[in-house]
């Protein structure tokens, strides 16, 4: 992220360190991730502590240190979904897309990740693409959704 754009983030939040969640869910929705150099300027311009701002960082899931996907392919692999074929799911993305479970594309188009359950049983198996939840998924489905990414 260019300094002069961190700067004007950091304004907009009035420069208050007990706005620095707030500071990096701006940074992330900018930059679909939190690069290093970026939080140590952060940490110059609010006179905090980097391990604070790491602290922060690596607590919530919703922030990554790693550069991720324009599109996050999440699969959930908890007990109903894995025995309805949740493995064969995730193994078509890693396929298709050349990348494994927690790793991103090299041009960022995609992020493929796992998790151990999201609570909707019922639907499984169960894939959410850019937060939209798409149940009793099958792999020529997910081909049909995640087609049109590989168009982009």
């Amino acid at each position: 992220m260019e300094s002069k754009r961190l700067q004007e983030i950091v304004a907009d939040h009035g420069k208050d360190p007990a706005q620095l969640l707030a500071i990096l869910q701006d940074i992330q929705q900018e930059e679909n991730y939190l690069p290093k150099e970026t939080l140590k300027e952060l940490a110059r311009e609010l006179g905090v502590p980097l391990a604070r701002i790491y602290s922060l960082a690596t607590f919530f899931s919703s922030f990554s240190l790693e550069p991720r996907g324009k599109h996050i392919c999440t699969v959930c692999l908890g007990t109903a979904c894995h025995v309805r074929g949740a493995p064969r799911l995730v193994d078509q993305v890693e396929r298709d897309f050349a990348i494994k479970a927690g790793e991103t594309t090299a041009d960022r188009q995609l992020t493929l990740e796992t998790v151990n359950c999201v609570g909707a049983c019922a639907l499984g198996p169960l894939v959410i693409l850019d937060g939209e939840y798409h149940g009793n998924m099958n792999t020529a489905k997910l081909g049909r959704v995640l087609g049109s990414l590989k168009k982009e």
